[in-house]
């Protein structure tokens, strides 16, 4: 199998998983009590996380052997656009979870999960097409 297919591959789980999660878990945690909502949360983040993290290291794996085995203006946008995904991650996403698990979330912190996490949608939908474009060859 080509490495551009396995990275379609990866690219086309993580934005089905990203819309799941933007369209329907992330505004779902507006309709939790609190207790039940951390309760659930820390269900769903560790269920989740054993979907998510092998295709994000897939993807940031696959996209750096790309850039060093066929360098092209493709692999290096693509890993940046790869790149901000992580930081997003890590630097918007990971602190509202903590807060989540933490029981100290509100309502504002709900609703800023949802509105920044359009973020991260659109950049791996335009990951997905940036891929699939590279495979159909336009």
């Amino acid at each position: 199998m080509q490495i551009d297919i396995i990275r379609l591959l990866l690219d086309f789980g993580l934005v089905v998983l990203i819309w799941i999660i933007q369209r329907i878990v992330y505004p779902s945690f507006l309709h939790y009590s609190t207790g039940n909502l951390v309760t659930w949360h820390r269900i769903y983040t560790s269920r989740f996380s054993t979907i998510v993290i092998p295709l994000m290291f897939g993807q940031l794996g696959v996209s750096i052997y790309q850039l060093f085995t066929q360098t092209s203006f493709y692999t290096v946008s693509s890993l940046v656009i790869i790149i901000l995904i992580w930081i997003s991650t890590f630097w918007i996403f990971v602190p509202i979870h903590s807060i989540i698990s933490n029981e100290n979330s509100s309502k504002s912190d709900l609703v800023t999960l949802v509105n920044k996490n359009w973020v991260r949608t659109i950049l791996w939908t335009l990951s997905f097409i940036y891929s699939l474009f590279e495979v159909l060859d336009f």
